[in-house]
């Protein structure tokens, strides 16, 4: 083992584990903390630890193959589901850029106090792309250095607000390695789904087994390759362990300060605190509910002004990293599906322009609640994307006319096929859950219709 080779292989794994820190992650880690206190940690935990062997069958497959995961399905498929394929990866992409642009504006509006409205901050992200394609014309390890200062800014905010709220750290402990929920309903099972929905994104496996193509491996050497494959698995730990820790900062933080709170007792302090926003939360007994937005106001009413504003430079740096690596995700699939060479400036536009228009909408003509509310339905969006980077990942990994000497064994066989089915069966749990909510026979009838559609596509993958 040396440090100078894990040094020259480091950067795929930490561009890929931002997608464990998007907007929409923070979203749920709070509404976990809020929802269900520390009972739930064990969960983020799992979802972490499954995510981890996902990527790390996804850079195998790049590292022995010398191709991407879209590479590959575009030589293993034919046209048809192909085409299929790349869309749902597609709709998996732009939900997730939606996702950075509401996180970006939410935290634009609370830096400048209010005085940049929604709709203004969901125009300023568009400005910041091109920032980043400028970035990129000096390199993928520039680009690596940048996000690496991304992630350190994110750990330091939410790490200062984990010492400013001080959680239980005994309640910590239990909750990350007793797998049990006392006294859980229905809303706590809804935000452990939703966790692993925001944890394991699908596009994130189609990057990362093109990001870990960037690093020179003689592929005729079998030695060389095991190396590399080790190495990329050490970055990818150390990479996912740093963003756990920043996860469980934002859930122990709202788990410590706000689980069992109502929203009269968030407007009393407010009020006291003479923050202009306790008209946020009505004067009633209901149970808190909390999202980006909300849970920056609600610190600072608690915790001062300078929690608030951190908190926002948090949420700031989470949603312009994630934007670049969907940026990447974009390029590489749709290289890969449809063999079409785009400019990364085109690409960007493409992405940004479908992402930005309903995300614009919700910002002009509603409020702070419709533009959040917008971030839940995306992590459902993102969970039902799933089988559609799992399942190739898995049966590509598994054929040894592909992977070689490299092929996954019977325990990865089983294990993912298990996991497959598991995440299959919680994707069926959210969508008639979410169409039960709706409550309108048309929808009930268009969802089961579209559920047999989906799981027959799911069915013809395997």
């Amino acid at each position: 083992f040396s440090f100078r080779k894990l040094w020259a292989f480091t950067g795929p794994g930490f561009l890929m584990s931002i997608a464990y820190l998007d907007p929409g992650n923070i979203e749920s880690d709070l509404q976990s903390g809020a929802v269900a206190g520390f009972k739930l940690l064990w969960v983020l935990l799992l979802a972490t630890v499954i995510g981890l062997l996902l990527q790390r069958l996804a850079a195998r497959l790049g590292v022995v193959t010398g191709l991407h995961l879209a590479e590959v399905c575009n030589r293993q498929y034919q046209k048809f589901p192909r085409i299929i394929l790349w869309l749902m990866v597609e709709l998996a992409i732009i939900g997730s850029d939606m996702q950075e642009v509401i996180g970006s504006a939410i935290a634009i509006n609370l830096l400048s106090v209010g005085k940049i409205p929604l709709w203004g901050g969901v125009l300023i992200t568009i400005a910041d792309t091109f920032v980043f394609l400028f970035l990129d014309k000096y390199g993928l390890r520039k680009l690596e250095a940048f996000f690496g200062f991304l992630i350190t800014i994110m750990a330091l905010t939410f790490g200062y607000e984990y010492i400013t709220v001080k959680p239980n750290q005994e309640k910590l402990l239990q909750g990350l390695f007793i797998p049990y929920c006392k006294d859980c309903g229905t809303p706590q099972l809804e935000q452990a789904v939703g966790i692993v929905g925001a944890v394991i994104m699908p596009h994130n496996m189609y990057l990362h087994s093109a990001l870990v193509k960037s690093r020179q491996v003689d592929r005729s050497n079998k030695r060389e390759v095991r190396e590399a494959n080790k190495y990329f698995f050490i970055e990818s730990c150390i990479a996912l362990f740093v963003s756990f820790i920043i996860n469980i900062f934002v859930v122990t933080v709202f788990a410590e300060a706000f689980y069992n709170k109502t929203n009269a007792d968030v407007n009393e302090v407010c009020a006291n605190s003479s923050s202009p926003h306790s008209s946020l939360f009505p004067n009633n007994n209901q149970t808190l509910e909390v999202d980006i937005y909300k849970g920056g106001v609600v610190l600072g009413c608690y915790f001062g002004p300078a929690a608030l504003y951190i908190w926002a430079i948090g949420i700031l740096a989470a949603g312009q990293s994630s934007t670049m690596t969907g940026t990447y995700s974009g390029q590489f699939v749709m290289e890969g599906f449809l063999n079409l060479r785009w400019s990364r400036f085109a690409r960007v536009l493409l992405t940004r322009s479908i992402a930005i228009t309903p995300t614009l909408f919700v910002a002009i003509f509603q409020d702070v609640e419709h533009l959040t509310g917008m971030n839940d339905f995306l992590n459902v969006l993102m969970s039902l994307q799933l089988p559609f980077a799992l399942i190739p990942v898995l049966t590509f990994t598994s054929l040894p006319s592909v992977m070689h000497d490299f092929a996954n064994g019977l325990f990865w066989k089983v294990a993912g096929g298990l996991l497959i089915l598991l995440i299959c069966g919680i994707n069926m749990f959210f969508v008639v859950d979410y169409v039960r909510s709706l409550d309108n026979l048309g929808l009930y009838i268009g969802a089961a219709v579209l559920s047999i559609v989906y799981l027959s596509f799911v069915a013809y993958l395997v």
